[in-house]
Formats: structure tokens, C-alpha cells, sequence
């Protein structure tokens, strides 16, 4: 079992920042790619921001400058730093992780995890 927990979201006014987390834990060998999406009412998901094992970054443009993605593989947690925000970042925020897990007789397995969102509201 693999879990995705994520914390840090909130109110907050518009040019302000917040800075989200999210820890994976559970039966994991790796964990690969990591990213954050988001999902206003009304709207499809959408990628904010990921980050490869190897820490190469993508960004769309609609945040390019203004967010920035980091991991710490120690602690199995993905970060994303949200600086002069906007209304339009409202959005319910999902942490995304491809997990290696191990089935036993060297059999492993690549999954695709979500945590359950974290809520961001910018004030304008």
C-alpha cells in the first residue's frame, strides 16, 4: 500500500505565497517522476509542474516564474513553492507520483499514485 499525503494549501490574497508538500509512504522500492496538478470547478486537471528522479523540472507557461517544483528523496516528499499568486490559481491541488513497488519473486510494478488535494484560494 502507498500513500500520497499532502498539506499546505489555503487562503491567501493575490501577490502572496504558499508553499504545498506532499510525502509518499508505504511498501515503495522508487518513486519516479513526481508532480503537482490542479483542478478549478468547471475545468479539467491540469499539470502545474513535475519533476523527474534525476530532478529536471517542466512547468506550463501559466506558471513558469512563479512556481517552483522541488523534491527530497530522503523523505519521499515533493514540494511545490507558489509565489505571486493569482485568483485563476484557485484550484483543488493533486500530488501525482509514478511509484516503483515490489510484488516479490523480483517482480516490480509501476503505478500511478494520487493524493487526495489540498485546496488553494487566492483573493483577489
Amino acid at each position: 500500500q502507498v500513500q500520497l499525503v499532502e498539506s499546505g494549501g489555503g487562503l491567501v490574497q493575490a501577490g502572496g505565497s504558499l508553499r504545498l508538500s506532499c510525502t509518499a509512504s508505504g511498501t515503495i522500492f522508487r518513486i519516479n517522476a513526481m508532480g503537482w496538478y490542479r483542478q478549478a470547478p468547471g475545468k479539467k486537471r491540469e499539470l502545474v509542474a513535475s519533476i523527474t528522479s534525476g530532478g529536471s523540472t517542466n512547468y506550463p507557461d501559466s506558471v513558469k516564474g512563479r512556481f517552483t517544483i522541488s523534491r527530497d528523496n530522503a523523505k519521499n516528499t515533493v514540494y511545490l513553492q507558489m509565489n505571486s499568486l493569482k485568483p485563476e490559481d484557485t484550484a483543488l491541488y493533486y500530488c501525482n507520483a509514478d511509484i516503483t513497488v515490489l510484488a516479490g519473486g523480483g517482480v516490480s510494478y509501476d503505478y500511478d499514485y494520487w493524493g487526495q488535494g489540498t485546496q488553494v484560494t487566492v483573493s483577489s
